[in-house]
């Protein structure tokens, strides 16, 4: 369903439970999501500044009341605001650093199950850029073979020598979005060839981490994948030897996006709580605020 809306819009709809987005036209768009085949009453209540207005500056405010089963309305309405302003925050704030961005590539560092090719992945999509990860492309330099078999068969400096082959490579193109390995740091001449776009460093708590890891498995983690155990204390354990080795490494990024500041800005307890959205939003911010302090 698609409803245009010149100022305001008050409808009551049936619905598939799903997102939804604004459109260029500022329009209310409504995806169906056939999760359960069932469908939704739904009261939307959106209102938009006029047209003239440039994109970066209108305001939107919707609000959304259903009820479905045995879940709380505000609860449902809570989810479609949030989603719906994070997508408008994101989008606003990629077009206000474009100017100072100017095509350059962005270069995303941190530990392992940071998050850096989710996050990488929404800001590439958003910028218009092209998205690697150079773990893949290492990866596809060995005929395919996996980062893990590479450190079993080849050794870690065999792979580290292709991963700065890779950044080598990368580094003379623009418009790209680079989730780096999470070792990628401690070779300076990586930051060399990092240091020709933005780099920005995920800065997630230590067991955050240990608990992504642990509910995934170690085997595609060839510096985890050693010792027999409670899977979340083993890779505390050697994610905190880790931390200790690189952490000065990842402090030469030009940007920081610490997950703890973020979730304490938005009231919330556990930063796994946070959206891959939001964290997006704050590299953009952290950009920003870098790239005007170089101008």
């Amino acid at each position: 369903m698609e409803a245009s809306v010149a100022c305001k819009l008050q409808c009551s709809v049936w619905i598939d439970p799903g997102k939804f987005a604004r459109n260029p036209s500022g329009s209310v768009r409504f995806n169906a999501s056939l999760r359960r085949n069932e469908k939704i009453p739904v009261l939307i209540s959106a209102q938009l500044q006029p047209q003239g207005i440039p994109n970066r500056h209108r305001s939107v405010s919707l609000k959304a009341s259903c009820s479905f089963k045995n879940f709380a309305a505000i609860s449902e309405t809570e989810s479609f605001h949030s989603s719906f302003d994070e997508a408008l925050i994101l989008k606003n704030k990629s077009q206000e650093i474009e100017p100072y961005l100017n095509g350059r590539s962005i270069y995303l560092v941190g530990m392992m199950g940071s998050g850096k090719t989710t996050v990488g992945q929404i800001l590439s999509e958003v910028l218009s850029y092209s998205f690697f990860d150079s773990d893949s492309l290492v990866e596809q330099e060995v005929d395919g073979t996996s980062v893990a078999d590479i450190f079993q068969l080849y050794g870690e400096g065999f792979f580290r020598d292709k991963e700065t082959e890779v950044l080598r490579m990368l580094s003379l193109r623009h418009h790209l979005v680079v989730s780096t390995g999470g070792g990628a740091v401690i070779r300076p001449i990586n930051w060399k060839y990092m240091h020709k776009g933005i780099s920005v460093w995920l800065d997630v708590p230590l067991e955050a981490l240990a608990e992504r890891i642990a509910a995934v498995g170690t085997h595609s983690r060839p510096l985890l994948h050693h010792e027999s155990g409670d899977a979340y204390l083993k890779a505390l354990k050697r994610l905190s030897s880790l931390w200790e080795e690189r952490v000065e490494a990842y402090a030469n990024a030009n940007a920081r996006v610490s997950l703890e500041k973020i979730a304490n800005k938005l009231g919330l307890r556990d930063v796994s709580s946070l959206s891959p959205t939001a964290i997006a939003i704050e590299a953009l911010e952290q950009i920003e605020g870098y790239l005007k302090e170089e101008w």
